[in-house]
């Protein structure tokens, strides 16, 4: 009796499926299971797909696939349909798959197998909707959850917590490879010290995993027998864990096999089409999230290196001062940008003036951009800074060799893509800069400025001020830059904080309203510790609570942050009567040529006196601050100081104003007309002032004015002065 005959005696035909000639040979049972005649015949591929249910097509053609890429058998069940849509039989075909170049030939058989009754549950799962949306959703929630997984122990995590429609394994674990060997990455399912003989094991060993990183082809043993019989080298270890059936799948990325995924199941597994379909579903998903897991933390490792690398340390302690440093890399990239600090030993051991020793700069800064030039850019400037304050030059000539460097380097970036290789973002960039010469001794900071945000004095009160310092434009902007120096002396127990405009505007703030969050914080801040009081800083910026103050919610992580908080140590061990109460004070230089500094002089009063009891004195003394300064830039060729301080406890102080300048003509009282633009400055004091006079100096004068807020005692010594000469 022939084949043909027997195969036809038990509903069984044959097949032939030529992918590249996009024909298939029927033989007489096979054509009539598919509802065509019983003879013979070779029909197109098309002809053949319109008597396949639509649905169960497309999972034939994921299986076929799947087949002709591991080598194994293409086993799949199918409806036929005839002419008018209806469901003639079902069939299970079982086909090698033949690779021949880009194409590929189905060899198989085709046999009728029996519907089951309805209400049971005896359904094939390929043709049935129930387990093809359980397996649909989870390989949904596999997907959500892997593709959130931000570390390798998260995905690992992941991995062991997957339980799969109807074939859940009880033991997994992902192997790696680190050159000739296979190492494995994490496993669960095992005790503690089972993974011993898989952790160090050569590539070329007879193990499934090793054969499956080899080749990049999975491999299903479905019972111990077949595992015996394919791996007999390394069946004993194993056996131990008496496990049933195993499936070992790579895991590929871009064409790269990185590693395997096992998946070992105590029942036994038959490994259908669909459930392999499963498993090669969610190791593919596997790789994906191990490669971008492994990719964000060498971004991470990356990051942390070339902070501590560019990042200096603060160096040892300075007697009279306390100095803490925050540095916060954005959120997003190689979390590190064009942020920078540091901290200078300057030479010739001490100030330009009395030669005691310790004098060291502080300097903070911010690069243009958040991307690994920027950082680049960073560095290099970072190193010039160092070298030109270490030759010993003054805080404005420091700034400005910086910027002749800067500019010379970025300048020949103007050429767009020098390397081509797609990237064009070489146009120049600039960078903001505060530098600081401290003498520790005098407490005496000299500051130079390049675009950068103003420091902030803290004082012995707890009053946050910021301080108006003059500056000259960013680095690298202009080849030859000025920067004007400003003197400011640190009292003992006051704090000055510089920082990059990340801390201040990160969360949708501009200056001001990021100003108006930082503020309580310096303010409120209790204690000695600035390492606290910088943690305070960073946490009010980042935060649960930053998300409850002014601006949008946003990324707070969208820019970096270098913070520099520098205190002058109290006085400690003093004998006899309790210190006096702390003093605010404030002082500005307003230049012949700068008269808008007018306007950061009102500011600064306006700080000083915040919380002053009445508001009415407040713009009182900004008005006669105004008045006065003006007096100064207009009947005198000089330039104008002023000084303000507030003495005693809160609620009872004592507010005098000074503004001085060289010349030595005395203002007298006038009587200005209705239509006169000017003349009153003198009336308003009187008018306002509880005590106000002049004060001839040997090289100028100054005028004077105070204010006592509510319940203060007493008043000045010295009486109004006597009218000079024209005002």
């Amino acid at each position: 009796m022939r084949t043909e005959d027997v195969l036809a005696a038990i509903a069984t035909g044959l097949w032939r499926w030529d992918n590249g000639s996009g024909t298939v040979t029927l033989d007489a049972e096979a054509a009539r299971l598919l509802g065509l005649p019983a003879t013979p015949a070779t029909l197109t591929e098309s002809a053949v797909r319109s008597r396949f249910h639509p649905v169960d097509w497309n999972e034939v053609d994921g299986i076929v696939n799947l087949a002709v890429a591991e080598g194994t058998l293409a086993e799949v069940r199918l409806r036929i349909m005839d002419e008018h849509g209806h469901v003639l039989r079902t069939v299970r075909s079982r086909s090698k798959p033949i690779i021949r170049g880009g194409d590929y030939l189905l060899i198989g058989t085709i046999q009728e197998v029996a519907e089951p009754q309805p209400g049971t549950t005896a359904a094939h799962p390929s043709i049935t909707g129930d387990w093809r949306r359980s397996r649909e959703a989870f390989l949904l929630d596999a997907g959500r959850a892997l593709a959130e997984a931000r570390s390798t122990s998260e995905v690992l995590r992941v991995a062991a917590s997957l339980s799969m429609p109807g074939f859940s394994p009880d033991g997994l674990a992902v192997f790696g490879v680190a050159g000739e060997r296979l190492t494995i990455i994490g496993h669960h399912g095992h005790n503690p010290g089972d993974d011993g003989p898989f952790t160090d094991m050569a590539l070329d060993m007879d193990y499934p995993a090793a054969d499956v990183v080899r080749n990049g082809r999975a491999i299903y043993l479905p019972s111990p027998q077949e595992y015996r019989r394919r791996f007999p080298a390394t069946w004993p270890l194993a056996q131990r864990f008496d496990r049933h059936s195993w499936a070992f799948v790579p895991l590929i990325v871009a064409g790269r096999t990185i590693g395997a995924w096992m998946a070992a199941f105590k029942h036994p597994v038959a490994f259908t089409p669909d459930e392999r379909s499963v498993l090669t579903t969610v190791a593919r998903m596997l790789a994906q999230a191990l490669a971008r897991a492994g990719e964000a933390e060498s971004e991470r490792e990356l990051s942390l290196g070339l902070q501590r690398a560019m990042m200096p340390t603060l160096g040892p302690e300075i007697p009279g001062m306390t100095v803490a440093a925050r540095y916060v890399p954005t959120g997003g990239g190689l979390q590190v940008g064009g942020d920078w600090y540091d901290m200078i030993p300057l030479p010739g051991g001490g100030s330009r003036t009395d030669g005691d020793g310790g004098r060291f700069a502080l300097v903070i800064g911010d690069v243009q951009g958040h991307d690994v030039r920027a950082a680049g850019l960073m560095g290099q400037l970072r190193i010039a800074l160092r070298a030109y304050a270490s030759e010993g030059h003054s805080p404005d000539a420091v700034l400005s060799r910086a910027s002749r460097f800067l500019y010379g380097i970025t300048e020949s970036y103007g050429v767009p893509d020098p390397y081509g290789d797609g990237y064009e973002d070489y146009a120049p960039r600039f960078a903001t800069c505060l530098y600081i010469e401290v003498d520790p001794a005098t407490g005496t900071l000299d500051i130079a400025r390049a675009g950068h945000p103003d420091p902030v004095i803290r004082t012995a009160d707890g009053t946050a001020l910021i301080r108006s310092t003059a500056g000259g434009l960013p680095l690298g902007i202009e080849a030859d830059s000025d920067y004007p120096t400003t003197r400011l002396v640190l009292d003992p127990a006051e704090t000055i904080m510089i920082c990059t405009d990340g801390l201040i505007e990160t969360g949708g703030h501009d200056m001001a309203s990021g100003w108006t969050r930082l503020r309580p914080v310096l303010e409120k801040h209790t204690g000695d510790s600035l390492e606290q009081l910088a943690d305070e800083l960073v946490q009010a910026v980042h935060g649960p609570s930053s998300h409850h103050t002014i601006g949008p919610l946003v990324d707070r992580r969208e820019d970096d942050i270098a913070l520099l908080l520098l205190r002058r140590n109290a006085v400690t061990g003093r004998t006899g009567p309790a210190s006096p109460a702390p003093v605010r004070r404030t002082a500005l230089t307003v230049a012949q040529a700068e008269p808008e500094q007018i306007a950061s002089a009102r500011r600064q009063l306006r700080e000083l006196l915040h919380d002053w009891a009445d508001e009415e004195q407040v713009d009182s003394a900004v008005l006669m601050i105004s008045e006065m300064i003006t007096n100064v830039l207009v009947h005198t060729d000089g330039d104008a100081l002023l000084v303000a301080e507030a003495r005693g406890p809160l609620g009872t102080r004592r507010l005098r104003v000074e503004v001085a300048d060289a010349s030595d003509e005395l203002p007298h009282r006038r009587r200005p007309g209705e239509m006169a633009s000017s003349g009153r400055g003198l009336i308003l004091m009187e008018m306002l002032a509880d005590a106000w006079g002049v004060d001839p100096r040997g090289d100028g004068k100054s005028i004077w004015f105070e204010l006592y807020e509510t319940g203060a005692e007493g008043a000045s010594d010295a009486g109004p002065a006597s009218p000079g000469s024209a005002e």
